[in-house]
């Protein structure tokens, strides 16, 4: 069994992760391919993690990239989180992923709809799905609150916590809308407000994409993503594939069957890689980089210690979200945080010398400068962030 150490991985994730200077590129495009997709639970998060692993682009190019190029798609997916792909991943997770989040979402909101809808509840909620469809697509793009007030259907009202004291009834405009997105059939569009905005537009898929989601097996999407997510996060335990897709164990092994596989030995636990991608990746250059919250490279793998040590309490919330990391050759060091002045602040857990001090200060200038006037709060807050951005 081939022997790949905690030092080698660190060192793909750099050059493959585009993270160290010499891998850096300015196409946001590629840099989603490099993490297979960028996390987007939170908008801030996506511009975040492309400018850490750029040259010279700023928010606007990856704007452009959204929604004048559109080379770049915003969607629901591995763990029913929201991601930001490249157009040519789409058959894959669509397939492999959010086709079964949909039958999921219908399965779920259905049991709220019960004794509010009479009838046959999967039959109800498939035509107002399909009148929300041909509303967007006689409007072209609209809000959901414009397409609630249209689809007079859209706001029924479902209690999800009846009898409770935080019960709040509410419309199923999200409802609809996620699962329509889920199903292919609309994308989110350009938000309201700057890049760190979330409350989205929709348009009709066939309005970005005119041929629509090219049709893909389910199995041979699995395959495709398991092979691209062991190329960019491998090797790595099997356990970590699995968490990232969300998928069943059955269902991983079943998608890594028909690729060349080795097991690997990683510093005394077992991993699996590409059978064809054994060889050493040399070491890059010294580098630093302030990755943001739920970053694709920490949330790539459930087992992090080889790059985390023991600095998780200070830089995870409660629910295991990642806040702002600092980054030293391949390893978390720190946490950073934006004040209200703009200023980032930063704090180092361990003792990393003079000169990765001065590179990682370097790597804060070009943050703020990446904010400019703009102000984001990530959405999970974690202990070091709270006491940073104070």
């Amino acid at each position: 069994m081939r022997s790949i150490d905690a030092a080698q991985r660190r060192n793909r994730a750099a050059v493959r992760h585009r993270l160290a200077p010499a891998s850096r590129t300015d196409d946001a495009t590629a840099i989603a391919e490099a993490v297979v997709a960028l996390h987007a639970t939170d908008p801030a998060t996506v511009f975040l993690s492309v400018t850490a692993r750029s040259r010279d682009l700023e928010p606007a190019h990856v704007e452009k990239a959204l929604y004048e190029d559109r080379t770049l798609l915003r969607l629901l997916a591995m763990r029913r989180t929201m991601f930001v792909a490249p157009v040519d991943l789409l058959p894959a997770l669509q397939a492999g992923v959010a086709d079964a989040l949909a039958v999921k979402q219908r399965r779920t909101y259905g049991k709220y709809l019960e004794g509010v809808v009479e009838g046959d509840i999967a039959s109800w909620l498939a035509e107002v799905e399909e009148e929300t469809r041909r509303e967007l697509l006689a409007r072209g793009s609209a809000t959901g609150a414009q397409l609630g007030a249209a689809v007079p259907r859209l706001r029924t009202q479902v209690d999800t916590a009846p009898g409770k004291s935080y019960s709040k009834p509410t419309n199923i405009t999200t409802w609809v809308l996620v699962t329509l997105g889920c199903a292919g059939h609309i994308v989110r569009g350009r938000p309201g407000g700057s890049w760190t905005s979330s409350r989205y537009s929709w348009a009709p898929t066939e309005s970005w994409l005119p041929a629509g989601v090219p049709a893909m097996a389910a199995g041979e999407a699995r395959t495709e993503l398991a092979r691209r997510w062991l190329y960019a996060f491998g090797p790595a335990p099997v356990a970590d594939l699995k968490w990232w897709t969300g998928w069943s164990l059955a269902e991983v092994r079943k998608a890594l069957a028909p690729l060349d596989i080795a097991e690997v030995d990683l510093d005394g636990a077992t991993g699996i890689a590409l059978a064809g991608d054994l060889d050493p990746v040399p070491a890059p250059d010294p580098w630093a980089a302030l990755l943001p919250a739920l970053d694709p490279t920490p949330m790539g793998w459930q087992s992090r210690d080889w790059f985390l040590g023991p600095h998780g309490p200070a830089l995870f919330d409660r629910n295991g979200n990642i806040g702002p990391t600092v980054w030293w050759d391949g390893r978390i060091v720190g946490g950073w945080a934006q004040r209200p002045d703009g200023e980032i602040a930063w704090r180092l857990l361990e003792d990393v010398g003079n000169d990765a001090r001065a590179l990682i200060e370097s790597e804060a200038e070009r943050v703020r400068g990446w904010f400019g006037d703009v102000r984001a709060i990530p959405r999970f807050r974690t202990p070091l962030e709270r006491e940073l951005s104070a």
